[in-house]
This record gives structure tokens, sequence and C-alpha cells, in this order.
């Protein structure tokens, strides 16, 4: 379905900058959620704080994703 987000209660239309930082937030999580799963393979990390890790740069990365779209709810 096109223009999908225009049926979901809190979404509005991205200005074509905020499109351009969205994608560039997209592509860096995808580039350091590669660098954490190279970390997690190697033997002996601490897998504890691999997984702090990832929850952190999860975090981190949605914060981003919400400063952009600025939903209208929580």
């Amino acid at each position: 379905m096109d223009n999908q987000h225009r049926h979901i209660t809190g979404y509005r239309d991205l200005s074509a900058q905020e499109i351009e930082a969205m994608n560039m937030v997209k592509a860096a999580a995808t580039d350091i959620s590669q660098l954490v799963e190279a970390v997690s393979a190697i033997d002996g990390v601490d897998q504890r704080w691999v997984a702090i890790a990832r929850t952190g740069l999860q975090q981190a990365f949605m914060a981003l994703t919400r400063a952009i779209a600025k939903p209208t709810s929580f």
C-alpha cells in the first residue's frame, strides 16, 4: 500500500531533509550492528558487555529516529 504512514495514527510526512537524516541513521545502525556482531563472534569476548552495548546502541538509534520523526504519542 502506498503511503502507509498516512493510515497509521501518529505518523506524519517527513521533509526531504528529515528523510535524508532518517536514511543516514538507518545506514549507520546497520553498520554498527555488523560491528557488534563481529565483536560478539570473537572467542572470549564478554557477551554480557556485548549485550549491554547492543541495548544501548539500539536505544540511541531509536532516540535519533524519534527525534527526527517526532511521533505524536509515546
